[in-house]
């Protein structure tokens, strides 16, 4: 089984949202879009799952078109989709219908998963100290957090083949984020295709093995996220020591990314830059805390690959405001 999108491209006007999109799952796993705000993420994500026309394009599942009417798919999405005045277990039974999950398997699994991502308080509260049974709780009593909770819930009540998780920690303390964590790590397990959408990159890089960047509905950058680290070399050092060193940095001729409190992060050639540098700290007789050379991190990628469009989308929207501004006076 493979999952595959090809040449996926949406429109509007003159203007391509998604620019012939093209990724492919060759195992059950974890597959990450990234990109900024507007990029064409969860524009890319609604045409996989049907809900938004594409212009052209294909999107296979086990080499046959993907049609999300006859599969198991579930869908976390971004934004809120509960419907605030109604009751919590209303809409979760009525979202298992929807999946052609009967009544009875629907309460079964509603209850394991309330246990599990701790919402019984919500979902199945105690009786009164009089007796009486409490009134059903509604979604816009929930925290923003819990209702989260609620939306995994409705993705995952149907036992789905496929996921797709849309900025799935959105909202999440660090609890409930490592929470969510440990369940996205059980539906790992079973052999689920998923596909992750976050900003958070420490997440991406702790579940993704592939991933594409977007930008602009382009993609500037695909593949296996460790190969794409390991091209750019091992060249992020960090040092901290005992004494201050920043001397011996500019004596080296090294770069300062970013100081921290005692602390710093410079950039260097390569290991035999900062096998020399740390020969030098050792000779100065410099107690060293911490000496550690790495590949770029995921964020310092993304930044590279999409942060001088980002900047000069905001350059060209703030000379546009100002001629704007101008006209107006004038």
């Amino acid at each position: 089984m493979s999952f595959v999108v090809r040449d996926l491209v949406k429109s509007y006007g003159e203007k391509v949202v998604v620019d012939h999109l093209n990724l492919t799952m060759e195992k059950p796993g974890v597959y990450a879009l990234l990109g900024t705000n507007g990029a064409g993420k969860t524009t890319s994500l609604r045409m996989i799952l049907g809900m938004l026309e594409k212009d052209s394009g294909e999107v296979l599942f086990n080499d046959a078109e993907m049609n999300p009417k006859n599969m198991n798919i579930g869908y976390l999405a971004e934004e809120r989709g509960l419907y605030p005045k109604y009751a919590l277990i209303d809409q979760l039974l009525y979202f298992a219908r929807l999946k052609g999950v009967k009544k009875g398997d629907a309460m079964k699994r509603i209850k394991h998963w309330s246990a599990r991502l701790e919402l019984d308080e919500y979902l199945f509260p105690p009786k009164t100290a009089k007796g009486k049974k409490p009134k059903a709780k509604l979604a816009d009593q929930l925290s923003k957090g819990n209702q989260q909770k609620i939306q995994l819930m409705a993705a995952l009540i149907s036992d789905p083949e496929f996921i797709i998780l849309d900025e799935p920690m959105s909202g999440l303390d660090p609890v409930n984020t490592d929470l969510f964590k440990e369940v996205i790590r059980e539906e790992i397990a079973k052999d689920k295709y998923v596909i992750m959408s976050s900003h958070q990159m420490p997440t991406i890089e702790e579940f993704c093995t592939d991933i594409t960047i977007l930008n602009h509905g382009k993609t500037v950058l695909q593949g296996n996220l460790d190969e794409i680290k390991k091209s750019y070399g091992r060249v992020n050092l960090f040092v901290k020591c005992e004494s201050e060193i920043e001397d011996l940095i500019a004596q080296e001729g090294l770069t300062i990314v970013e100081k921290l409190p005692s602390e710093y992060h410079i950039r260097v050639s390569g290991e035999e830059q900062a096998m020399k540098f740390l020969r030098l700290l050792i000779d100065k007789n410099v107690t060293i805390i911490r000496f550690e050379l790495r590949e770029p991190s995921l964020h310092e990628i993304f930044v590279e690959k999409v942060g001088g469009y980002v900047q000069n989308d905001a350059a060209a929207k703030a000379e546009g405001e100002e001629e704007g501004a101008t006209n107006e006076k004038e």
